[in-house]
């Protein structure tokens, strides 16, 4: 018994440190924020109920913002998945293997956000490459950042800056699936389709899991670009949530940026964890789901 507790305490003072940081750091300053989100006035000093979310909802700023943020994740996120996958599986099967391929999308990782916008930039403003090229050839030339056409340069930016990433787990997951179940499948007349439906898709589920969570965390990641590319009050296509929060935050306004803050939060939250329950549904034994459903049937 001296011997857990001595192993206890050693556990604690080893996590204290994470702790501490965690409280200070993310605990403490979000209970701060749902008090100011049912305050009003300077430093919260009345207490306003709902007031505050009924303003943020009735918002036309924060209405664009959020429909902007979700319509950006609702592109953005299958088509990451899908083209990350497609290349994960071409690089395993040696399609892919050559150091030029896999490096064309791994070097994204490794560039300066800073000097990949400035890229951006001197591609496409008003007196950039690409209209110079527009020129050339007698087309119209485009405002590429300053209209609907932003929000396309947006999604193309996030997807060939997290692309090589998502590729990364996806290739991971691939190598982690024995070898020993392709010849198994091979042996029995499967193609190629079927193998990669009845065996790699259940097998790359943690993975899927992982890489639509780090696809949703890196598309709210995806506003330095947007500000880097147009600033605080950027085109209507790209003012996201966070463009929202930025500018209340500047205004001091506190309450309006800690409502948005808690509902990006709290969709963030559930999204994820419904996609861990569904997960958790999925792996269990299919007489074990009849068994629970029954019993709560009744």
């Amino acid at each position: 018994m001296t011997l857990k507790k001595k192993e206890a305490k050693t556990g604690w003072m080893l996590i204290l440190p994470f702790l501490t940081g965690f409280l200070l750091f993310y605990i403490i300053p979000f209970g701060i924020s749902v008090y100011y989100s049912f305050t009003s006035g300077l430093g919260g000093s009345s207490f306003a109920g709902f007031q505050n979310y009924v303003q943020v909802f009735h918002s036309f700023a924060f209405r664009k913002a959020a429909y902007n943020t979700f319509r950006f994740m609702g592109l953005g996120i299958p088509l990451i998945m899908l083209l990350s996958l497609g290349l994960a599986l071409l690089m395993y099967e040696g399609a892919g293997k050559t150091a030029g391929f896999q490096q064309l999308f791994l070097y994204p990782m490794m560039i300066p956000i800073g000097a990949s916008v400035m890229f951006f930039q001197v591609m496409l403003s008003e007196y950039g490459v690409l209209n110079h090229i527009c020129q050339i050839f007698g087309l119209p030339v485009q405002q590429w950042l300053e209209s609907g056409h932003a929000f396309y340069v947006l999604l193309f930016l996030y997807i060939w800056k997290n692309c090589g990433y998502n590729i990364v787990l996806f290739t991971t997951g691939l190598a982690a699936i024995p070898r020993e179940y392709r010849e198994a499948a091979w042996m029995e007349g499967a193609g190629r389709l079927q193998y990669f439906r009845w065996i790699e898709c259940p097998l790359l589920a943690p993975s899927f899991l992982f890489v639509f969570v780090m696809s949703i965390v890196n598309s709210f990641k995806c506003y330095r670009e947007a500000y880097l590319l147009s600033g605080k009050y950027p085109h209507d296509s790209i003012y996201m949530l966070q463009h929202y929060m930025n500018n209340n935050f500047e205004n001091l306004n506190y309450q309006r940026l800690s409502v948005a803050a808690l509902l990006v939060f709290s969709v963030i939250f559930l999204l994820t964890a419904s996609l861990f329950a569904a997960r958790q549904y999925t792996e269990t034994d299919p007489t074990e789901r009849r068994g629970y459903r029954a019993k709560h049937k009744k």
